[in-house]
């Protein structure tokens, strides 16, 4: 009987284990965090360069596959950035994307630089649904529009924080 009892047990485990695992995606998970449309001292690319930048953010402890989404600054073109193959953010992690129109640069560069007068930024799924809008007023000094707290619905002008946290005082 308590043999039959255990047994029981752990099979109630092993399903619960693999059943009750919560699900996380790339829609539900990963946003964008922080713009920096004026760049002329905070961080270069790989080059050198000085360049827009958009920092994205996986609020889910795993580490999550943005191969075929897209970036846009133009809701009549969802698709004008798609994010490369192979392109992962880490678990609770930062990813920088350079928006600077040097798309034969090694790494992630976008076909569309920010607007210093101010836009939005999109992040598009696959199917060309949107899963996240930035909207951010014109800017001429180096301050960054960012999610604070991080992966959070409040977005303040703020010192940039280039691929980290941006809970600091506001």
């Amino acid at each position: 009987m308590i043999k039959a009892g255990l047994v029981s047990f752990l099979i109630i485990i092993a399903l619960c284990h693999f059943s009750c695992k919560k699900y996380y995606s790339v829609e539900s998970s990963v946003v964008i965090n922080e713009l920096l449309p004026v760049n002329y001292t905070i961080a270069t690319d790989q080059d050198g360069e000085y360049d827009d930048w958009i920092e994205m953010y996986n609020t889910a402890p795993v580490s999550l596959d943005l191969s075929g989404y897209y970036l846009s600054d133009s809701k009549n073109d969802l698709s004008k950035w798609q994010i490369p193959t192979g392109t992962f953010i880490s678990a609770n992690s930062y990813l920088i994307i350079w928006a600077d129109t040097d798309t034969t640069q090694i790494g992630l560069h976008t076909n569309f630089k920010l607007s210093s007068a101010g836009e939005k930024v999109l992040f598009v799924n696959p199917d060309l649904s949107i899963i996240d809008k930035v909207e951010y007023g014109a800017q001429t000094l180096e301050i960054a529009y960012a999610r604070n707290p991080d992966g959070s619905d409040s977005f303040v002008w703020q010192t940039p924080t280039f691929n980290a946290s941006n809970n600091i005082s506001k």
